[in-house]
């Protein structure tokens, strides 16, 4: 596979219990381009997001990112690797404001992920780069709101600035 390319797969292939729900995908993806799948409904593009990002196992094919076989490689690692993706299904900390649901996303780039305990005051040092990610995503104005009252469409920009937090290699929305 070609080092052009950040993104690779070949003979993807998921069938479940006898229906084949994505059938010999080969896919190139270059570095900074912008790629979209359509299809009907049914048509198995969230099972091929679902297996390019790990969230299933293929039947049979190969996947690439980043010259490196992530055929085999958990979702999680995939992720920590730089390849990261959006769900169809809105998921925000909804009892949290839209400042601290990105500053969650932050904390795992510190190593504090899991020390959501710590005080407001050692947090507030990812309060700067938060707001910059709210307002390439034209969320300064609602930082202190509660994510939970966000129409959809600002959940789903949220959600877009809690992934770019994560400082992905690529996206798959």
């Amino acid at each position: 596979m070609s080092q052009d390319y950040i993104l690779q797969a070949q003979g993807l292939t998921k069938t479940f219990a006898g229906f084949t729900a994505v059938n010999g995908v080969n896919l190139d993806v270059r570095r900074h381009d912008i790629h979209a799948l359509i299809g009907p409904n049914g048509a198995g593009k969230t099972t091929c997001f679902n297996l390019l990002t790990r969230f299933l196992n293929p039947t049979s094919g190969r996947i690439v990112y980043n010259g490196r076989d992530i055929t085999n490689t958990s979702a999680a690692c995939v992720a920590d690797a730089g390849l990261v993706r959006s769900f169809q299904i809105s998921s925000v900390f909804s009892g949290m404001s839209v400042l601290e649901n990105v500053r969650v996303a932050l904390q795992r780039a510190t190593g504090l992920s899991t020390k959501f305990w710590l005080s407001e005051r050692r947090l507030a040092r990812l309060d700067e780069p938060a707001r910059a990610l709210l307002a390439d995503v034209g969320l300064e104005a609602d930082a202190n709101r509660l994510a939970g009252s966000l129409p959809y469409g600002r959940r789903r920009a949220l959600e877009l600035a809690t992934t770019l937090a994560l400082a992905p290699d690529m996206i798959l929305l």
